[in-house]
């Protein structure tokens, strides 16, 4: 079962570039990064977040064009079939996760657009850094360097 929490669900701008992104916060985080900005989201908290769920989120929030998953939660076969559903119904759509792991599963890149990798490490700084391990990927190419502002 993948949790959410609801209360955190909101359109977002600056996570996929040029897209007006629904995301959704995942409990269970499965990553231990020194500095994350939302420790409370590695605890089993929140609602469960299955497809009746997405349906009702995606429905109620006129133009989005991409849905978020910000984080995996610790049921990658609920997260991946989730995935799916909304690829299925929702050709509009794209798709795309944070996940804080420096390598997924090749499948992750056949379901999502849009895929984050790497730990939140301080010291390199966060995605919007050009010294950051992060990187986000559309359709397995590296566009992390869309967030770098120019100095």
């Amino acid at each position: 079962m993948i949790k959410y929490l609801p209360r955190l669900t909101e359109i977002v701008l600056e996570e996929i570039p040029g897209k007006v992104t629904l995301a959704v916060e995942i409990s269970n985080c499965q990553g231990s990064c020194i500095g994350c900005h939302s420790p409370f989201l590695r605890t089993n908290i929140g609602d469960e977040l299955n497809f009746a769920v997405v349906k009702s989120l995606i429905d109620s929030n006129f133009g989005v064009n991409c849905f978020l998953f910000l984080g995996e939660g610790n049921d990658l076969e609920a997260l991946l079939n989730l995935a799916r559903e909304i690829r299925q119904s929702y050709h509009h759509l794209e798709l795309a996760i944070y996940s804080g792991r420096t390598e997924v599963e090749d499948e992750f890149y056949e379901i999502f657009d849009y895929v984050k990798v790497g730990p939140y490490i301080e010291e390199f700084g966060p995605l919007n850094s050009p010294t950051t391990n992060q990187r986000l990927y559309y359709k397995k190419q590296d566009i992390t360097s869309r967030f770098w502002r120019k100095q």
